[in-house]
């Protein structure tokens, strides 16, 4: 990295007024030049849509001043590749940044989040990539204690890079005694879900969905272990989903046809 300030892109899944994306970008803007693009509603359990089928809208907004701020009517992921493709032109940010999020991502929630997606395409655009998300899904979350964490661990991405088709997932647990970083793997884990089925006033069915989380992991070297015993954790994250492993065990397989 040269002298001159890096560019970092903030983005969310939680919506351009979220306070934990205006907390995030205040602190990137302490590092470098920030450009903000963000839905302009909540995205939360998106995943990676895109959207395909109607037209998009980027609008620019002044909602915080001497901050690029630009509202976006699509996903998250919508989000990161207009960025690319009409406001950078194609001249790639330092950093990609997305959260912080209302809730955690720790575990299986990765696959379903708006805010790690975004993240993911940062990384497949090629650009170094972080997903940041705190234990707390309230408004009024305080996100004061990550501060420091995520100033750090951008600066470091800045100075030493990713490797190649990876990106990070970052969570912290609610709690301000937060007693370090823990590099770590994913808890195995699924959500048990549950339909919460309610009658509307024309006597038609509709559903709610609700589930509980079930921990199928007792290492003490993953994500969820981190959080509860008080620590940021770090998974290192990739979106090449090959089972290599698989691989030699499919080759065994005998097609007739």
């Amino acid at each position: 990295m040269n002298n001159a300030k890096p560019t970092i892109l903030v983005v969310n899944d939680d919506g351009i007024t979220a306070p934990g994306i205006k907390v995030l970008m205040e602190a990137m803007s302490e590092i470098g030049r920030v450009v903000v693009v963000a839905p302009d509603s909540p995205q939360s359990g998106m995943g990676h849509a895109i959207t395909i089928g109607k037209p998009l809208r980027l609008d620019k907004v002044d909602l915080y001043e001497g901050i690029e701020m630009y509202r976006c009517s699509g996903t998250p992921v919508d989000c990161v590749k207009l960025a690319v493709n009409k406001i950078f032109k194609g001249q790639k940010p330092d950093l990609c940044v997305s959260g912080i999020n209302h809730g955690l991502n720790n575990s299986i929630n990765v696959l379903y989040s708006g805010t790690m997606s975004a993240a993911v395409e940062g990384a497949i655009e090629g650009i170094p990539s972080i997903g940041f998300s705190l234990d707390d899904y309230t408004l009024q979350a305080d996100f004061s204690h990550c501060v420091k964490y995520i100033k750090e661990l951008a600066l470091q991405v800045l100075a030493n890079n990713l490797p190649p088709a990876t990106l990070l997932n970052v969570n912290f647990p609610n709690t301000p005694d937060i007693k370090g970083i823990k590099v770590c793997r994913q808890a195995a884990a699924k959500w048990a879900e549950e339909f919460d089925e309610r009658i509307d006033p024309h006597k038609r069915p509709y559903y709610w969905l609700t589930g509980v989380f079930q921990l199928n992991d007792g290492g003490e070297d993953t994500d969820v272990w981190a959080l509860e015993h008080n620590y940021v954790s770090v998974v290192p994250v990739q979106f090449d989903m090959t089972a290599h492993h698989a691989i030699p065990y499919l080759n065994n397989w005998k097609f007739n046809v």
